[in-house]
């Protein structure tokens, strides 16, 4: 389509390609006959999202009401106050607050304090009857994104049920997100419970490759949504500081890796292969975690990188 004119960037195999020593797939191919930048998390001068953003969710296939609320109440924790006494710490609220320092190190504007940005759960359009079929191709994810607004201050994130096969997915991607126009951004997450959970909802089920332990218990007891969570989670944090492939990424600009991107596998303080770091346990459930969402959800996050310290932060 001679429209899409903007870098598409992909969510790869963190945790594999963690465990293998690399860092994605494309990246392995994109050696072969070019020297690449080297390898250093900074700013390419491009825009970032700002103001208020509404987030239209699209359910392709089928999900179940309390898998939709997962993602939902995801959505509406980001703007919670991190600051209210009834905001219980640490929160998926203050997670997203780390985002800010992307906008204070942005050379455009470097007197800015604070980011502007507020994320806000907008349309949800469903769609249970496969309308394209199960078996997608990226153009199709591109065709059901446009179902919601086409304009500037919106990010449509398709989300496609464990049925449903895409186009790379769990070959070579968890979800990707890019944009259309140079000024629609879209975003797709697969469920990849039945497909591929050991490359796409690791901590909550055993990686395919590399050092095997025993999986996490999924914080929402759901191995699929809460692997779409990370996903989604990560993604988002892409989208909003390299929306148009010239934002902040590491690496060369066809496999960048991004906010979170450039720090995988790590969820909690003490990670390494194989290993997501020290997290919070509900001691009801048994349940790993690291943040708390609305309407009592509990979350993990992947780690985000801090361009302030040249670290990988983490709530806790």
């Amino acid at each position: 389509m001679a429209s899409f004119i903007t870098t598409k960037i992909t969510m790869h195999f963190l945790l594999v390609a963690l465990l293998l020593n690399f860092v994605s797939a494309r990246r392995l191919l994109s050696k072969t006959g070019q020297e690449q930048d080297p390898m250093v998390f900074k700013y390419h001068n491009g825009p970032l999202l700002t103001g208020k953003i509404s987030i239209n969710l699209i359910w392709y296939g089928k999900f179940n009401p309390s898998q939709k609320a997962i993602i939902s109440d995801f959505i509406t924790s980001l703007s919670s106050s991190s600051s209210s006494p009834s905001q219980v710490q640490p929160s998926v609220a203050t997670w997203w607050k780390d985002i800010e320092q992307y906008y204070i190190y942005t050379s455009i504007n470097k007197s800015m304090k604070t980011s502007s940005l507020q994320l806000l759960l907008g349309k949800q359009i469903l769609d249970e009857n496969y309308s394209l079929g199960k078996s997608l191709k990226m153009q199709q994810i591109e065709q059901l994104a446009t179902k919601a607004d086409q304009i500037m201050n919106t990010i449509s994130v398709v989300l496609t049920s464990s049925d449903v096969a895409v186009e790379g997915f769990c070959s070579s991607k968890c979800g990707t997100h890019s944009s259309l126009h140079s000024k629609f951004t879209y975003i797709w997450v697969g469920n990849s419970e039945t497909q591929c959970p050991g490359q796409c909802a690791w901590p909550f089920h055993q990686p395919l490759y590399g050092p095997q332990s025993p999986p996490l218990v999924a914080p929402n007891n759901d191995v699929g949504l809460d692997g779409m969570v990370i996903n989604l989670a990560s993604l988002l944090a892409g989208t909003v500081t390299n929306p148009f492939g010239n934002g902040y990424f590491q690496g060369p600009a066809n496999a960048p890796l991004e906010a979170a991107a450039a720090c995988p596998g790590i969820y909690g303080k003490g990670a390494y292969p194989g290993y997501a770091g020290n997290l919070l346990v509900d001691s009801a459930t048994g349940a790993s975690y690291n943040a708390h969402g609305g309407n009592g959800k509990k979350y993990l996050l992947p780690a985000l990188y801090d361009p302030s310290t040249s670290t990988c932060s983490t709530l806790v």
